[in-house]
């Protein structure tokens, strides 16, 4: 009996890039990692992905109320959140932005 060697791509809901990960979000990526790590295992190829997303109104506002660029508050933001899911020993296989020239070029 052979076993079918799958390929599969996994994301998580998109943290929003106006603030710190906390728990609850954590918990969801921790949760995903773990089911990416079991499909590796399987001998499945298996890629998770995520990104920051870096768009909408509470960017701009909170980046207002800190007196520094969105761009400034997307990058501190993205290095914040790929710290703590370094910390988690998240494995993310990408973990990226939606503020990139790439995203803007598909869009």
């Amino acid at each position: 009996m052979s076993k079918e060697t799958r390929k599969i791509l996994v994301t998580s809901a998109l943290p929003y890039a106006n603030g710190p990960i906390h728990i609850g979000h954590m918990v969801e990526y921790i949760q995903t990692d773990i089911w990416v790590r079991f499909q590796k295992q399987r001998g499945h190829t298996c890629h998770y992905v995520c990104a920051d997303d870096a768009h909408g109104t509470p960017i701009m506002l909170r980046a207002q109320q800190e007196g520094i660029t969105p761009e400034q508050l997307i990058a501190d933001t993205w290095t914040q959140h790929n710290a703590d899911f370094s910390d988690f020993n998240v494995g993310f296989d990408n973990f990226y932005s939606t503020h990139t020239d790439e995203t803007r070029s598909y869009a």
